[in-house]
């Protein structure tokens, strides 16, 4: 075998999807005690540029601080005469006009961390600066309110710790078919066998055993679910869309899954930001458009609320090479059909107070926009999820 087909295999077992008898037992369970409503968070890996993505046009500190890769005036969209958004953005601001998109700004953490790693863990976990956990947010909500493996998905190759649990593992697929029929290889039927001729007692049987088997019986549940949908629109010709098509024909096909999880990199724009960044932005906005109408034609939208952040933002000043350096506060888009704050949620970033190292400082926590997606669009106790209470917010 291959290392490359094992490790995809492995990260599958690890991922989630066999369930001996005494698991099935979770997959009788009446899906409307979880609620029928979809979560789809969208990370855009490597520090998407905040400032350059919601710009504060009418602050002369914004040209200042950026005097080679700012956007001019007549090259973004207008919002509200004060902010505009990104010219490659247009599919953003029909939502935005729809009230389809709320903007949320200076979204960060106390003592932000600027490693990409680090942070990410941050973001994933929703821990402290100080505190690891080896525990995704979205995993422990599986863990807690899904019971079944493929209650979570990442649509790609490997499961990210965002949906890894304390006791069960999302599941990482980004071809269904494929999952199902890796699932059935002499592989994991091998080894499935000698776990179970070596455990005899269901109480012994080993963690990588039973994630083993929920992986294998959810790969059959997710491919013979979703076989039965396609999606019949036109998705551009790019990885970032194709998972989102992926993600459109799972949530249509009626899966039971509660929370899904996409990433898009590209976005550590360290030089020449300003042709990266706008070939990001267009690839990001053109594939969100066909991602919501494809929702809305099998009437799944209403339903469904759509996370996009980044886990840090940039630097306020640009660096000597055309780009930003990591920083620290950032917004996020929240993409629902009814927002009870569509629009601007907050204030724009206030470039007068800085930061000692001349970033954005943040003023709300990201663990309150959880705690609020948790509390009011899944049902769940954020407390209970999160390990600690936090102020929630009033955009659902």
């Amino acid at each position: 075998m291959k290392r490359r087909d094992f490790l995809i295999k492995s990260s599958m077992a690890s991922s989630a999807v066999l369930v001996p008898n005494f698991m099935k037992a979770f997959e009788s369970l009446d899906p409307r005690l979880f609620g029928y409503k979809k979560l789809v968070i969208i990370q855009l890996s490597g520090g998407n540029d905040g400032l350059n993505t919601v710009i504060p046009y009418r602050n002369d500190l914004y040209y200042s601080n950026r005097p080679g890769i700012s956007i001019p005036k007549n090259k973004l969209i207008d919002i509200n005469g004060e902010l505009g958004l990104h010219e490659n953005l247009s599919h953003l601001k029909a939502l935005y006009d729809k009230g389809y998109l709320s903007i949320i700004n200076n979204i960060g953490y106390p003592n932000p961390n600027r490693s990409h790693f680090r942070s990410t863990d941050i973001w994933h976990t929703a821990s402290n600066a100080s505190e690891y956990l080896d525990s995704g947010w979205m995993g422990r909500f599986i863990d807690q309110y899904g019971k079944k493996p493929y209650s979570g998905i990442e649509v790609d190759d490997s499961l990210s710790l965002i949906l890894k649990g304390r006791t069960i593992n999302g599941v990482a697929t980004k071809d269904a078919k494929k999952m199902f029929n890796n699932a059935k290889a002499p592989f994991f039927s091998k080894l499935i066998k000698t776990q179970t001729e070596n455990h005899l007692n269901e109480h012994n049987l080993g963690y990588l055993y039973k994630t083993m088997v929920g992986a294998q019986s959810s790969a059959k549940y997710i491919y013979e679910t979703s076989k039965t949908t396609t999606s019949t629109k036109s998705y551009p010709n790019n990885p970032f869309a194709k998972q989102l098509k992926t993600t459109a024909e799972f949530i249509n096909s009626k899966l039971e899954t509660k929370v899904y999880y996409v990433s898009m990199g590209g976005f550590d724009t360290h030089a020449n930001q300003a042709n990266r960044q706008s070939r990001l932005l267009k690839t990001f906005s053109e594939a969100m458009d066909i991602f919501v109408k494809d929702l809305e034609a099998s009437d799944s939208f209403k339903d469904t609320l759509i996370l996009t952040f980044s886990e840090f933002g940039r630097r306020v000043q640009q660096n000597a090479a055309g780009g930003t350096d990591h920083g620290a506060a950032n917004n996020l888009f929240v993409i629902a059909k009814n927002l009870k704050k569509p629009g601007l949620y907050n204030d724009s970033a206030d470039l007068t107070n800085l930061d000692k190292n001349g970033d954005l400082k943040y003023t709300i926590d990201f663990r309150s926009v959880y705690a609020t997606l948790l509390d009011q669009w899944l049902d769940a106790s954020h407390s209970k999820v999160l390990g600690s209470s936090f102020e929630t917010l009033d955009f659902i």
